[in-house]
């Protein structure tokens, strides 16, 4: 891995509060100590090399009215490409890894009502002939992962505030999106235009002006509808190339005690409360840890399970070896 001083600065700053004003790479670039040009410049190289894997806002489907879901199935090595070329051609599936676990194909969906994941989901099992299982998110602990390149260029994650909030935009309580943030989501959710004026062209894109852009971005940050905006790296290529997600059968009654107090660490990027399927599946913690080998996610796991004690009474770690389709939440809002 090779990056120079101002890519490792601009990772490093900009994965969130990205500017919201009429020249963001301006006021970006005076903060790095830089040339306008050259940021742009920066931004783009590092996109063309897969050093990100995209830069605008980062919506929170929860918030956009829409469902999403985990789902799991066990597939034959014999039948392994053919279930995924039938799971990963269907436009609302934005995720999928290969794992190594009996479920060894685990996939998000992303759909605009709950009746639809339903839909999908058993129409999956009936082509492929294998049993789906679902695992609805019940409760969200933490999600955000920023990582932090040192002087010399290794990768090691930190902490987030994963709500961001802003000062001039009204409260969750009284915001609701309309046919205009709907129009400007479709518009961004796949990425801001790396040139000077991004919101700009935004706006003449969809027959808007540049400040009803800038301000609706702005209350969409405020109440959470937006987790962040900046650049989201690829932790693969950065360094971070072993991705493991535990998973933890914990007390009931311990559960929102120590799903918090796992959310809570440095290396624990999603920690979440999904449902169990037992007799096969006993776990209902999941928490996924990143690190340079599978060696340092098992010694970062080992500290999971030495904070949860006796109160977990089994675990397992997922390790992913292939990501078949990433292509990030495309809800049509």
């Amino acid at each position: 891995m090779q990056l120079n001083t101002l890519e490792r600065q601009f990772i490093n700053t900009c994965q969130g509060n990205f500017p919201l004003t009429k020249n963001p790479f301006r006021q970006l670039a005076k903060q790095l100590d830089c040339d306008q040009d050259e940021l742009i410049e920066t931004v783009n190289k590092l996109k063309i090399r897969r050093y990100l894997t995209r830069f605008g806002p980062l919506y929170n489907a929860d918030h956009l009215g829409g469902n999403l879901t985990l789902a799991a199935i066990s597939v034959p090595s014999d039948r392994y490409t053919m279930v995924t070329e039938l799971i990963n051609a269907y436009p609302q599936v934005a995720h999928n890894y290969r794992r190594e676990h009996t479920l060894n194909m685990w996939f998000v969906l992303a759909t605009q009502t709950a009746v639809e994941i339903t839909t999908i989901l058993t129409e999956i099992e009936q082509k492929t002939g294998l049993k789906v299982y679902n695992f609805p998110k019940q409760h969200e602990f933490y999600i955000g992962l920023w990582l932090h390149l040192s002087s010399s260029g290794c990768a090691s994650t930190i902490k987030i505030d994963s709500k961001p909030v802003t000062n001039d935009s009204p409260p969750p309580s009284v915001y609701h999106i309309d046919e205009i943030d709907k129009k400007l989501i479709r518009a961004t959710q796949t990425g801001l235009p790396i040139e000077p004026t991004p919101y700009c062209r935004i706006a003449e894109n969809i027959g808007l002006t540049e400040t009803m852009v800038i301000q609706r971005l702005k209350q969409m940050l405020s109440c959470g509808i937006i987790r962040r905006i900046g650049a989201v790296p690829n932790h693969y290529k950065l360094g971070l190339s072993a991705n493991g997600m535990t998973v933890w059968n914990v007390n009931d009654d311990k559960l929102m005690e120590m799903g918090k107090i796992t959310g809570k660490l440095n290396f624990v990027s999603h920690c979440y409360q999904r449902p169990k399927h037992l007799p096969m599946w006993p776990y209902n913690l999941f928490a996924m840890v990143h690190g340079h080998n599978k060696d340092e996610v098992m010694e970062k796991t080992q500290q999971i399970k030495t904070l949860l004690g006796s109160h977990c009474q089994s675990s397992d770690i997922l390790f992913s070896s292939a990501i078949l389709k990433k292509t990030g939440m495309r809800l049509a809002a």
